[in-house]
């Protein structure tokens, strides 16, 4: 056989065990607001079906994860909390990625004449840059996450500003909070800030949830091999690129502040030494 068919054969089967069940759950077609998600599933595979471009094979559930029924959503909701979680993920890894590669320039990572926090250090990786902000720092921007996150449940929203995800609700659609905000009102959304989608067609948006279900893919993928190379492990072709090395554990993210478990096993020890 011809190498490079065998090569694309095989690319294609390394794809599609990648992705295993998150192949199945493709963007959802323009919401309907009589229509919620009675037919959740035949709705699921006919837009999966349709959405056959870069890294998504069609509908594939070896696992058959569309029939489980997850803490008594039933099989619609399920549905709709699967969707919107991997739409969510793939959001997560687009900005990992580029912030690593732009956290990896020398224009972030490099001399300031004003330095960006206390306990700034030049010249190092995208994960030490992480681990030198102090723990305030951090944690402002855990809670910052945290109200992102609330306002994208729809918190403080009746449902004709945002139907749930898993009530019938378009999944990965993110509600607008533009003048949200007890003290300071925010100015602008979260999602399309500028208002650049409601000039599009209904089409347009439709290919845009495809798009952006596609690039999130590539992107898990993307954000995964680069941590992989970081310590040291071989990912062709990322292992190619000059990524730099880190001894620490991404899993960890406050190693340098505090360590519950290490702090809780130095305490033991101290205690069995008294004993």
């Amino acid at each position: 056989d011809d190498p490079h068919e065998l090569k694309m054969k095989f690319s294609a089967v390394v794809l599609a065990l990648a992705f295993g069940t998150a192949a199945a759950f493709a963007p959802q077609a323009p919401a309907k607001s009589s229509v919620k998600l009675a037919s959740a599933k035949d709705d699921l595979i006919a837009l999966a079906e349709a959405n056959t471009d870069a890294l998504s094979p069609g509908f594939w559930d070896p696992l058959g994860v569309a029939e489980i029924d997850f803490w008594g959503l039933g099989q619609d909701g399920t549905i709709g909390y699967l969707r919107h979680a991997e739409i969510k993920h793939g959001r997560v890894a687009m900005a990992a990625f580029l912030g690593y590669c732009a956290q990896c320039t020398d224009l972030v990572k490099g001399e300031h004449s004003i330095l960006p926090y206390k306990g700034y250090v030049a010249d190092v990786s995208p994960q030490e840059q992480w681990d030198n902000i102090p723990l305030w720092g951090k944690l402002q921007i855990f809670t910052l996450i945290g109200m992102l996150e609330s306002y994208g449940e729809g918190a403080g929203m009746d449902e004709s500003e945002y139907v749930h995800y898993t009530k019938g609700g378009l999944p990965g659609f993110y509600p607008s909070i533009k003048g949200k905000g007890a003290v300071t009102p925010l100015p602008l959304d979260l999602f399309d800030p500028f208002g650049i989608l409601k000039t599009q067609t209904e089409e347009e948006k439709e290919r845009g949830r495809r798009v952006e279900i596609n690039n999130g893919r590539g992107a898990m993928l993307g954000i995964l091999a680069i941590l992989s190379c970081s310590k040291g492990l071989v990912v062709p072709p990322m292992d190619l690129l000059p990524i730099p090395k880190y001894d620490g554990d991404v899993m960890v993210p406050f190693s340098n502040d505090f360590s519950f478990f290490g702090h809780t096993f130095n305490r033991v020890i101290d205690w069995g030494a008294r004993v």
